[in-house]
């Protein structure tokens, strides 16, 4: 018998708590070693806007756009991805996301899994985007 694992994304733990939409991280709920997959649901104004960016020491990632449309800070330059656009983000780049449309927006994150993804995680000042 074939050794695999489904989920239900409604049964993965949402990460963000009292933020609006949904951060939920498939990579643990469905025992993947390999490879670390996120699903997210952002509404209108929400994300990295008038907050802190992020980069990963040594982890790219592929941003994935089901449906809306999606604004990215990477590093000094703000690009705009829409529904069926990916962009991949090399390690050491500052980003943040933001959906400033009226439309939730859905996307999903690719990355490598690794040992301690808050270890090779930093956060940027308060200011990164300022609105």
């Amino acid at each position: 018998m074939a050794d695999y694992q489904v989920v239900n994304l409604e049964d993965v733990d949402d990460w963000l708590g009292d933020y609006p939409g949904e951060m939920r991280g498939i990579t643990y709920a469905i025992g993947a070693e390999q490879v670390a997959l996120t699903h997210r649901r952002m509404p209108q104004h929400t994300g990295s806007k008038g907050s802190y960016g992020h980069r990963h020491r040594t982890q790219e990632e592929i941003y994935f756009v089901l449906s809306g449309r999606l604004q990215f800070k990477l590093d000094d330059e703000v690009v705009e991805i829409g529904r069926h656009q990916a962009i991949r983000i090399p390690p050491h780049t500052w980003r943040g996301v933001w959906n400033d449309e009226p439309e939730d927006a859905e996307l999903v994150i690719v990355s490598l899994r690794i040992g301690d993804p808050q270890g090779d995680a930093e956060r940027s000042a308060e200011d990164f985007w300022p609105e």
